[in-house]
């Protein structure tokens, strides 16, 4: 009974400070704020959000869904599923559960601020920034995209326990893409949400080795620095293997 109380109380706390600090105007958060939510994401478990620990090593990321839902090899086989906690014109509070293997495709968080925290397993993420003023190439013909120019600035795999994770508008990674190296949760927190007719359209791109093309007019990168850099190319979306689960975590009383 404690431990329930406890972990709704991280959650509706978590709601309450998002409220108190996110506005539909998208104005960024504060630094102090930032620091405040981060400190309590980082107190945040499976448990926490309705995720069975029990059932992490071999839910190939369904940890909240009981061990006789599915057969063992209808689980290795299910797609990511995502999970909505909450959703207002300011923040998104939502769970993604990852199978071993899978990905979500490199893209972008348009004007946002996005915070993740790994609740459960390993997550290789690989994450850019672009690089200002833009540099772009046109495309060289058909078949060859025009791209521009980003900055490598996370490419790691983080393993549960850690901390929060925090991309901005211009920094921290703001193009990145989640690999799942074992069943994993990642608890995300989007201020403001994507909403194309605002302009948060999400983006997917291809990332292109530096050496495939060049800045040109005498601005080439130094050999120390090519491998922090990639040329990205927007692409279609692409069919994502997604689905939606229910949370069975604690309600939020709005």
């Amino acid at each position: 009974m404690v431990e329930q109380q406890n972990s709704s109380s991280k959650v509706q706390a978590l709601y309450e400070l998002c409220k108190k600090t996110f506005k539909p105007s998208g104005v960024p958060p504060s630094s102090r704020a930032i620091q405040k939510l981060c400190s309590l994401l980082d107190t945040v478990g499976p448990a926490d959000v309705g995720l069975r620990e029990e059932n992490r090593d071999d839910d190939r990321g369904h940890g909240f869904l009981g061990p006789n839902r599915l057969t063992r090899v209808a689980r290795w086989a299910q797609s990511i599923t995502y999970v909505d906690i909450f959703e207002c014109d300011s923040f998104t509070m939502c769970i993604f559960c990852f199978p071993t293997s899978s990905v979500i495709p490199l893209h972008d968080h348009p004007s946002m601020t996005v915070f993740s925290k790994v609740l459960y397993g390993s997550l290789h993420v690989k994450a850019y920034d672009w690089v200002e003023p833009s540099h772009y190439q046109k495309s060289k013909g058909p078949g060859y995209p025009a791209v521009r120019l980003a900055k490598l600035t996370v490419d790691k795999v983080l393993t549960a326990p850690c901390g929060t994770s925090v991309l901005f508008p211009k920094s921290g990674g703001n193009l990145h893409c989640f690999t799942a190296v074992t069943p994993c949760a990642v608890l995300d927190i989007l201020t403001p949400p994507y909403r194309e007719d605002a302009g948060r359209k999400c983006t997917y791109y291809h990332d292109y080795p530096y050496s495939t093309s060049s800045i040109g007019n005498g601005a080439e990168l130094s050999d120390e620095k090519i491998d922090d850099h990639a040329w990205l190319a927007e692409v279609e979306t692409p069919d994502l293997y997604m689905r939606r689960g229910a949370y069975t975590g604690p309600t939020v009383k709005v």
